[in-house]
């Protein structure tokens, strides 16, 4: 699994890649509250590189995206393909996120 981060910009563009296991999803979350905390709340999640997220991964973005929100910013998802695309159908996330 791969993290690419990028927090130049006014957005936070977050790149993953591979497959998104609790582990990863516990360094992911650290990662976003920090820059959360620094005043970052716009977030462009990049999943085209995505094979597969686990409970633990949504649960990391769902919480990102509540965070955001509260501060007055939000989540964008881009790229969504095969079984993570469909992860996001069943669990109805697409409704919570903005996909593009």
């Amino acid at each position: 699994m791969s993290i690419n981060i990028q927090s130049d910009k006014p957005e936070v563009q977050v790149e993953l890649e591979g497959k998104i296991y609790v582990e990863d999803a516990a360094i992911l979350r650290e990662n976003l509250l920090q820059l959360i905390e620094k005043g970052k709340t716009h977030f462009v999640f990049d999943m085209t590189k995505l094979n597969y997220i686990d409970s633990s991964g949504l649960g990391v973005l769902v919480a990102i995206h509540k965070r955001a929100v509260e501060r007055g910013g939000g989540i964008v998802v881009k790229g969504l393909q095969g079984a993570v695309k469909e992860l996001f159908l069943l669990t109805r996330l697409n409704r919570v996120f903005e996909i593009i």
